[in-house]
């Protein structure tokens, strides 16, 4: 048993060690998929792909923001933030158009009359601007390899521009843009190009397919196709699916499967944002409760063991206004942060750059804003270093189904903050990391008994409204001690105390006077104790069951 004074040094060091080892290829390439999950093809282990998207699709055919920072600046930040993954967005223009292929990174942007953006360039990254465009772009994939960066190459649209609206010609087989046939061609030469680089783990066929022509026989004909030509290019890397309704809807696979030989190097994709739902004005377990369950049924379900044809799910998109401005984002937010721990799956924030070169759908055109974007507009800071560090904990693996099995253990994410509940020094109870000892517990969520800590005799109490939750021996006590998933979103955990006044009253763990816990009256967990203006996200904790190990069983 380590002393109190070296048991915080001795995390400190293994949360560095799995920090490092998130950033660092500490798995051998290429992958494959195994069930829902994705593998190192040498040696079976899992691979949690923690990505960010890095636009490169856009009218000036180059990656963002090469004019405010050196490429390797950029490709080791990503690192440092704890992502081992981009998703590289492309247009297929950018390989098939002579206004493209015969033109150097300088000639477009002068077309563009981009010449500001072209002297950053020239000072940040002189070595691009003689290049050819797909050139640039294998200079910006070579300095994330040299990161310890994993590639997913994303094929965005086909005409260079922004995505994604109905009927701007990109958006299914046949329209304006959008000819299957050079679609096909661009994918296969793309593959082919990055056919022997290692870091290029994965081809995405297409971003958020739509509009009018969308049919889903013909999603099965030309996403065959396109998966087809790219395997057969290059058998080495991933090929990922995505789906009808902006990449939302793949209900339509248990009738109509994908039949492809080479189901291991098959993942579907999914994006999920806050668009056109009421999170700020609507009761907030209900919203969650409601929106998770259609992206269950409409994508999620692909992973289900359930399902004989289970892949992996890869979150391609999803992400907020990162000003922390907008509540509806705000509140979708800690909703699909709880999913995507509770499922453990990949996934891509959108987006990196805190700037555009260009947006010919925006004014002005040059320079715009990107306020989803990690990098503030100039690219001179982290905008947001808060919502960067809830990130940190779902960039880790939360399950481990490859390796020993070990015991099964819950532990309790608390998607506000990003951490999980830990037991601390004494009988206090706090946020804390969800890699440590500390943080895990034997609970079953579905009913009414005690959170205890492993290993030991301890568990969770209330000592009333608004004090701090304690860990206490008296773990069979009628109140108190006795916790239910109490809300519609199964999100918040609640115990019976007697008030003053006599009448019993659900009390909730609460983590808004992070980094302890305290209880307070639950909020919301019926329509007739909530209003638009009560928020019990600071309530919201999810109970996730894993048989995850740590490198090294410390005695903390």
């Amino acid at each position: 048993m380590t002393s109190a004074g070296v048991a915080p040094t001795a995390l400190r060091l293994l949360t560095a060690l799995l920090l490092l080892l998130v950033a660092a290829p500490s798995h051998s390439l290429p992958l494959l998929t195994r069930g829902r999950w994705i593998v190192d093809e040498a040696t079976g282990l899992r691979v949690k792909l923690a990505c960010v998207n890095w636009v490169g699709h856009l009218e000036p055919g180059l990656p963002e923001g090469l004019n405010r920072l050196p490429v390797a600046t950029v490709a080791h930040t990503i690192s440092s933030l704890g992502f081992n993954c981009v998703r590289l967005t492309y247009s297929i223009h950018m390989l098939t158009r002579t206004s493209y292929t015969n033109a150097t990174v300088a000639q477009t942007f002068a077309r563009l009359n981009l010449t500001e953006a072209a002297s950053g360039i020239e000072h940040n990254n002189p070595e691009l601007l003689d290049l050819g465009h797909v050139a640039a772009y294998h200079h910006v994939v070579a300095a994330l390899s040299e990161a310890g960066v994993m590639v997913i190459l994303d094929n965005h649209v086909s005409k260079p521009k922004w995505c994604c609206a109905v009927d701007d010609g990109n958006g299914f087989f046949g329209d304006r843009y959008f000819n299957p046939n050079t679609w096909v061609e661009g994918l296969g030469l793309m593959a082919t190009y990055f056919n022997n680089t290692p870091n290029v783990v994965a081809m995405s066929l297409r971003n958020e397919l739509r509009g009018n022509r969308s049919t889903p026989i013909s999603w099965s004909r030309h996403m065959q196709w396109g998966a087809a030509t790219v395997h057969k290019a290059n058998p080495k890397v991933l090929v990922i699916l995505s789906g009808l309704q902006f990449d939302t809807d793949l209900s339509f696979l248990p009738v109509l499967p994908v039949t492809l030989p080479f189901k291991e190097k098959i993942v579907y994709e999914g994006h999920w944002y806050s668009f056109g739902v009421p999170w700020r004005t609507g009761l907030p377990n209900d919203v969650c409760k409601n929106e998770t369950g259609r992206f269950k049924s409409n994508v999620g379900f692909v992973t289900s063991s359930a399902n004989a044809t289970a892949a992996p799910l890869f979150m391609s998109e999803f992400g907020i206004d990162q000003r922390y401005v907008n509540d509806n984002d705000n509140r979708y937010l800690n909703c699909i942060l709880a999913y995507l721990a509770e499922e453990d799956l990949d996934w891509a924030l959108w987006t990196m750059g805190g700037s555009y070169y260009y947006r010919s759908d925006k004014q002005p055109v040059k320079d715009f804003e990107e306020t989803y974007g990690f990098f503030n507009h100039d690219w001179s800071r982290i905008r947001n270093p808060d919502f960067i560090s809830r990130l940190k904990e779902i960039q880790q693996p939360i399950q481990d189904p490859y390796l020993a099995p070990g015991p099964y253990y819950q532990i309790i994410y608390h998607p506000a903050s990003g951490l999980c509940v830990e037991s601390g020094i004494g009988n206090t109870v706090h946020l804390g990391s969800c890699q440590s000892v500390r943080s895990r517990w034997n609970y079953d969520a579905s009913v009414k008994g005690p959170i205890g800590l492993m290993g030991s005799s301890s568990c969770i109490s209330t000592q009333g409204n608004g004090l701090p939750a304690i860990m206490t021996e008296n773990c069979s006590a009628p109140n108190n001690t006795l916790w239910s998933t109490v809300s519609s979103a199964q999100l918040q955990l609640g115990t019976r105390v007697l008030g003053k006044d006599g009448k019993e009253k659900w009390m909730c763990l609460d983590g808004s006077k992070s980094p302890l816990i305290s209880t307070n009256e639950c909020i919301c967990i019926t329509d007739s104790h909530c209003y638009p203006k009560l928020n019990p996200e600071k309530q919201w904790f999810k109970v996730i069951t894993t048989n995850k190990q740590l490198l090294h069983q410390l005695q903390l």
